[in-house]
């Protein structure tokens, strides 16, 4: 296998069913998929002499996407689906990507996702909340269109306003659009998760940690919660976390570490503390 390319240099195929998203979110989705690589391919699929793509037509030229036809041959059928599908397969057999972003809340992907991912290849799902567990677990990275959304209107918003006496919070980013609370389980999983990447002090890279948060949840994202990166989403459950954020010298660059404050109790550990 060859030099494994950093994420910017990906060059990815965006393929939108045009059935599940609006003309309105193309901008947000595009600055997402910006953000793991190079959009290279950007084709989007459906029955244009519908009236309900009708607000589709200045997006299409602005962002230089290629709208594919599909009929609608039999009714209750979805052929966007079976295009969207054929037409990915073929790239990947014929096209130079290094991953695919398929924007759609369609379960019917799914194992379109395992396929490509099965080639070796990176596979970014967006969608609505809405889009069930199979699809998103298929993707090695699924994000949230609503998150996307907010998150562009709050950009715009900021860049128009009047200047403030205090920097706007990432909660207050969502402008009024509920930041969810973190259950339970997702709680455990990422303590969990921190002790399976911990050194033997307990501390863990965050790097390390978001990378195989990710893995075993691919719709985590920190803008879900109210916060645009990871350090700040965890240091505001401090009760649970301790930060360490380490300064590189002659850099601005900072390492964070993080660790349970109660570290999880294994049998072997309790055994030690017996002794």
């Amino acid at each position: 296998m060859g030099v494994k390319k950093e994420s910017a240099d990906l060059n990815i195929a965006v393929l939108i069913d045009a059935d599940n998203v609006s003309s309105t979110k193309i901008e947000g989705i595009l600055d997402e998929v910006k953000r793991h690589g190079t959009p290279s391919i950007k084709r989007i699929y459906g029955d244009w002499t519908s009236n309900y793509v009708a607000g589709w037509k200045e997006p299409l030229l602005t962002h230089a996407i290629t709208p594919i036809q599909q009929y609608s041959y039999t009714s209750g059928k979805n052929a966007t689906d079976s295009a969207l599908i054929i037409d990915a397969m073929d790239i990947l057999h014929t096209q130079k990507v290094d991953g695919f972003c398929i924007v759609s809340s369609d379960s019917d992907f799914t194992r379109l996702a395992i396929r490509l991912r099965e080639s070796g290849k990176v596979v970014l799902g967006i969608g609505q909340k809405k889009t069930p567990k199979p699809f998103i677990a298929a993707c090695d990275k699924f994000i949230y269109i609503e998150i996307l959304y907010n998150n562009h209107e709050s950009a715009a918003a900021t860049a128009q306003g009047p200047a403030r006496g205090k920097e706007t919070t990432d909660k207050e980013a969502l402008r009024g659009n509920e930041a969810e609370s973190i259950s339970n389980n997702f709680l455990k999983l990422i303590k969990n998760t921190i002790d399976d990447v911990a050194d033997e002090s307990g501390w863990a890279s965050l790097a390390e940690l978001g990378a195989l948060l990710n893995k075993r949840k691919p719709d985590f994202d920190p803008r879900i919660y109210g916060f645009s990166k990871l350090t700040p989403f965890f240091k505001s459950l401090n009760q649970h976390f301790e930060i360490d954020e380490k300064n590189v010298e002659n850099s601005k660059i900072k390492h964070v570490y993080i660790k349970n404050r109660e570290i999880l109790k294994k049998p072997v550990k309790r055994r030690a503390n017996n002794k």
